[in-house]
């Protein structure tokens, strides 16, 4: 059973930065593709932020403020945001689709405060 262990999140005031990860707890085959989404106070869960092969995609509304990265070496990925705002608090999920199987964090808060 693959779990993926986030951490990062946190308490920021507006304006400011955060950078979650995402790491495998074992061994696991290379990922398809990996991810972001978030799940806002009483929203559905949205993509944030996606990479798979030579490829990313962000949302639309993030007007460049967040990055992605991956390292293949250790199967890890991670959400560079900046310049945060108070609507991006949520509860953020990593998400790796292994060998045609997704599979998803628990969730790391982050609260922007205004």
């Amino acid at each position: 059973q693959v779990q993926l262990v986030e951490s990062g999140g946190g308490v920021v005031q507006a304006g400011g930065s955060l950078r979650l990860s995402c790491a495998p707890s074992g061994s696991i085959f290379s990922p398809n593709a990996m991810g972001w989404y978030r799940q806002g106070p009483g929203k559905e869960r949205e993509l944030v932020a996606a990479i798979w092969g030579g490829s990313t995609r962000y949302a639309d509304n993030l007007e460049g403020r967040f990055t992605i990265s991956t390292n293949k070496a250790r199967n890890t990925v991670a959400l560079q945001m900046n310049n945060l705002k108070p609507e991006d608090t949520a509860v953020y999920f990593c998400k790796m689709v292994i060998r045609g199987h997704d599979y998803w964090g628990q969730g790391t808060q982050v609260t922007v405060s205004s």
